[in-house]
C-alpha cells in the first residue's frame, strides 16, 4: 500500500492498494470519513497511477467539497445523543457527567475526545445489550456475545454463533433508530438472510421499521462526521 499527496489547500492523501481483481484504475471518495483510494491492478505503475490522480485532481476535490461538515468533541462543541444536541464543556470534577444538555467532561483538553468516546461506548452499550436482549427474548433465541466497534461500512451484523456486533455510534441516533438496528441484528438469530420472512420479522419486533431504516440512510453520514 503506497500513498499519493496532493498538494494544496487542503493537502490530499490518496491511498492506492493494488487487487489482483481489478482490471482498471478505480478512484473512490468515502462518503463516511472522506478518505480517498485507488485500486489499481497488479501490474499497473505506481507512476502510471500518479498521473492518473494527478489528472483526476479536480474531481476528486469537487467531492471532497460535497463532504459534509466534520467535527470534534472539543469545549463549546455541540454533539448528537440519543437523538438530541449536547454541548461539551469542560469540567473541574474528575468524571464525565451530563446534566441537561451539558456535558462535563473532565480535562486536560487533549484527553477529551477519548473521553467523549468511552462515555458514548458505555451509554451504547447501556442501550443495545438490553434491547438486543429484549427482542431475542421475544424471539425465544439465545444470542452470544454482545460487541461494540466503530464500523464504517455497516451499523451491525450477526454471525452464525449468534454473536452480535454493533456501531457504538448509534449511541448518537433517536433511541428507535437505535431500536431498529437491535432488532434488525436480533431477526438474523433466524433469518440469516434479507428475505421477505426476515423482514417479516423485523416488523414484528419494530413496527414501522421502514421510517428508522431511512432516518440511518439520510443522516447515518453525520454520525461518522465527528472525530474522536
Amino acid at each position: 500500500m503506497q500513498e499519493i499527496i496532493l498538494t494544496g489547500e487542503p493537502e490530499i492523501v490518496v491511498v492506492t492498494r493494488r487487487s489482483a481483481r481489478a482490471r482498471r484504475l478505480s478512484l473512490r471518495v468515502s462518503s463516511i470519513d472522506g478518505r480517498v483510494s485507488l485500486s489499481l491492478p497488479k501490474r499497473c505503475s505506481h507512476g502510471e497511477a500518479e498521473r492518473f490522480v494527478r489528472a483526476k485532481e479536480a474531481w476528486i476535490r469537487r467531492h471532497l467539497s460535497r463532504q459534509p461538515a466534520r467535527t470534534a468533541p472539543v469545549p463549546g462543541a455541540i454533539l448528537p445523543f440519543r437523538g438530541r444536541q449536547i454541548e461539551v464543556a469542560i469540567s473541574p470534577d474528575r468524571s464525565i457527567s451530563l446534566n441537561g444538555d451539558i456535558l462535563s467532561v473532565p480535562g486536560p483538553e487533549e484527553r477529551i475526545g477519548d473521553r467523549v468516546r468511552a462515555f458514548l461506548k458505555t451509554e451504547a452499550r447501556g442501550r443495545l445489550v438490553p434491547a438486543a436482549t429484549g427482542y431475542a427474548t421475544r424471539l425465544n433465541r439465545r444470542m452470544g456475545r454482545v460487541t461494540l466497534r466503530d464500523t464504517r461500512s455497516r451499523w451491525g451484523s450477526c454471525t452464525s454463533e449468534g454473536n452480535l456486533m454493533f456501531s457504538w455510534r448509534l449511541i448518537m441516533a433517536p433511541d428507535p433508530v437505535l431500536d431498529y438496528v437491535a432488532a434488525h441484528e436480533v431477526a438474523h438469530l433466524i433469518e440469516m438472510n434479507h428475505s421477505p420472512a426476515f423482514w417479516q420479522i423485523v416488523e414484528t419486533l419494530c413496527p414501522g421499521y421502514q421510517t428508522q431504516r431511512q432516518w440511518l440512510r439520510d443522516n447515518g453520514t453525520s454520525l461518522h462526521g465527528i472525530e474522536f
